[in-house]
């Protein structure tokens, strides 16, 4: 399984994504799943994927492949606007699994995928976009400015509590990894390493951190926020029949 989010803010915008595909008791592979792409100094992508595993890479081999004969073919680099961006990178993953529908049926397996798309192209504002195996998109909606594919129910409390525009990059970076820990707390198939990835608005450049499980900064964090949870838990009112409004017991 898979968890990737991505959030915009005021100051840019924040990615984060786990790297496991799949874990056995003997068995644990990781696969990165956040991929940059700078085709030029007035643009930067960041694309974010979850689901089969062999349509993302052949996607990305695509993209490269367009970037590689530009004159040829519509790419990443010929774009004017981020949602043509994301109708392109829509476009790709379905004609990916069309191609290879017929053998996935017959095994059955899925053989779509999803993602995220962020990033800045000169002349717009730096922007994050969930693009659909069926090829269209959504934006992130400006209440709520995140989005996530993957194991997405663990994490997303946090998200709506505490994710807004407003929010500096600092704290956003401690929310989208509270998410994460939530999820992976939760759901053995979601693990780290991280990928996180930094986006100043702007800049056309990322600032990307790999945070490995034995990372001491992913304890402190950790222990800081069970211990948070805790104290919380220990300041709310005082659960009886007269709090909650119920008769009193004889």
């Amino acid at each position: 399984m898979t968890y990737c989010l991505a959030m915009r803010l005021h100051e840019g915008l924040i990615f984060l994504a786990d790297t496991r595909t799949n874990a056995g008791v003997d068995n644990v592979g990781t696969y990165r799943k956040q991929h940059v792409i700078a085709p030029g100094a007035d643009r930067l992508f960041v694309i974010e994927s979850a689901g089969n595993l062999a349509t993302t890479q052949e996607v990305l081999d695509r993209i490269r492949r367009d970037l590689a004969h530009s004159g040829d073919h519509e790419s990443l680099g010929s774009v004017d606007h981020l949602f043509e961006a994301a109708l392109y990178l829509g476009r790709l993953s379905r004609e990916v699994a069309l191609a290879h529908k017929p053998a996935l049926d017959a095994a059955g397996a899925d053989g779509t995928a999803t993602f995220i798309l962020g990033g800045q192209i000169a002349g717009e504002d730096p922007d994050i976009l969930l693009v659909y195996p069926e090829g269209n998109y959504i934006r992130a909606s400006d209440e709520l400015p995140f989005l996530q594919i993957g194991e997405t129910k663990y994490g997303k409390f946090l998200l709506e509590m505490a994710a807004h525009s407003e929010v500096d990059g600092v704290t956003a970076t401690k929310i989208a990894l509270g998410s994460m820990m939530s999820t992976a707390r939760a759901n053995l198939s979601v693990g780290p390493p991280y990928d996180l990835g930094i986006y100043r608005a702007g800049s056309f450049e990322l600032d990307e951190i790999r945070i490995d499980a034995a990372s001491p900064l992913l304890a402190e964090l950790h222990d800081t926020w069970e211990k948070q949870i805790r104290a919380g838990f220990a300041e709310l009112t005082t659960i009886d029949r007269e709090a909650l409004g119920g008769p009193s017991a004889p």
